[in-house]
């Protein structure tokens, strides 16, 4: 059976040379490169989606390719894609990066400059693996495709003030209460409320988790604060200044760790881009753009879409956009804004009536909010339309279209290091 091989290389040299070198390789498949690491998870989700037996035996992941540094992409791929043996190239051949790269999950490494025989012996090695572990896996390799974790849904707003908090508390507490493990994560780094919101003081936040390079179960569980609700909150600094400490590695791994431990995490990203939150939004299952029908919002979260889309965040269709404070007298109606954004639009609007609201947020309490409330009711329902919930038992039912799953992007960082507002 030939070998399948997507080498990921972003140097046009580079990557001419590779694909010159794979085709001389007896019974190999070389598919042409991609030039970037969004491409090569898109290209890898793509596959797994159709079955395992689509995905490639081999991926090879060039030292310079970007957006992400090459060690993480090598992760990235080894955590999402169990069944695809990787192989690093690198002109630094010596223990120390080996040894990093075999933490990472890498099968195997190639020196640089190429040479035949190192490259053909390194993808056979990862092959023979692949086609065993995928053997192994006989009638379970459905459930490992992908990898283990739970579902990812970040709420980022188009602009401050349009209820992006209070979106991810109640899909947050709607998954939780249909008896799914859910964890809460504020990667609003510099001006997060989550603990205000929620009536929590707690020292420990993300911003402790930064200089740690592996975090382990036991550490991820003395930074989360577990709620009278059931939720695992992982807030923001009470310093602002310390959200600069979080950069998007260590984004990546809070919300890896967080996602092998509970069945759904949100996180909150607020309303401005950071290459924390940029990180959360690319790993995201389901990313949601909060916006309210006024014209400001609007342009708010054009500006937004376009500006993921330069900074290959995640691109206009995959992202969701959740109107709130939407009422049938609103000049701008959403099927408005999804022709303005270009991105999808939630089957299920918020209602504005902020007057239910008013009590539970100035007391803190916003988990208390009631069962009638009409805000609740759209937020719970809209859990239900993204998957995180059955139909709620204290929600009616309302009519919106089932929004399908988006694919998992990985875990993917800022082609430029911190955004603005």
């Amino acid at each position: 059976m030939p070998t399948r091989i997507l080498p990921a290389v972003g140097d046009p040299d580079a990557a001419r040379a590779v694909a010159t070198l794979l085709g001389q390789l007896p019974d190999a498949e070389p598919a042409p490169p991609v030039p970037d690491s969004t491409q090569l998870v898109d290209a890898l989700a793509r596959l797994a989606a159709e079955s395992l037996d689509a995905l490639p035996e081999v991926v090879l992941v060039h030292e310079r390719i970007g957006p992400v540094p090459a060690l993480d992409l090598v992760r990235e791929v080894a955590l999402r894609f169990p069944a695809v043996g990787v192989v690093l190239i690198t002109a630094d051949s010596g223990p120390g990066l080996l040894s990093a790269a075999m933490d990472s999950g890498a099968r195997g490494l190639v020196s640089l400059p190429l040479g035949y025989e190192e490259l053909a012996g390194r993808v056979q090695a990862a092959a023979q693996w692949s086609a065993g572990f995928r053997r192994h896996l006989g009638g379970g390799a459905a459930e490992l495709l992908t990898g283990p974790g739970g579902t990812v849904v970040t709420v980022s707003g188009a602009k401050g003030g349009v209820g992006t908090t209070l979106t991810a508390v109640q899909l947050a507490l709607a998954a939780r209460a249909s008896g799914r493990t859910v964890a809460l994560l504020d990667l609003d780094l510099q001006s997060g409320d989550l603990a205000s919101y929620l009536d929590v003081q707690f020292r420990r936040s993300a911003a402790d988790l930064a200089a740690i390079n592996d975090i382990s179960p036991r550490v991820l569980q003395d930074a989360v604060y577990v709620h009278e609700t059931g939720l695992s909150l992982l807030l923001a600094p009470a310093e602002g200044e310390r959200g600069e400490e979080v950069t998007d590695r260590t984004a990546r791994q809070i919300v890896s760790a967080l996602r092998g431990r509970h069945d759904v995490v949100v996180v909150d990203c607020g309303a401005r881009l950071d290459s924390a939150n940029a990180a959360a939004v690319e790993m995201a299952d389901t990313a949601l753009l909060v916006t309210t029908p006024d014209v400001i919002a609007v342009r708010a979260a054009k500006r937004t879409v376009r500006m993921w889309e330069r900074l290959q965040v995640r691109k206009a269709e995959e992202t969701v956009s959740v109107v709130n404070r939407h009422s049938r007298s609103s000049e701008i109606q959403p099927p408005l804004v999804q022709k303005i954004t270009g991105t999808r639009i939630a089957g299920v609007t918020v209602p504005a009536a902020y007057k239910e609201l008013q009590a539970v947020v100035d007391a803190g309490r916003l988990h208390e909010l009631d069962a009638r409330s009409t805000v609740k009711q759209a937020l719970w329902t809209l859990a239900a339309e993204l998957g995180l919930t059955g139909p709620p038992a204290d929600a009616p039912a309302t009519p919106g279209k089932q929004l399908a799953r988006a694919g998992d992007r990985g875990s993917l960082g800022l082609r430029r290091r911190g955004g603005g507002r």
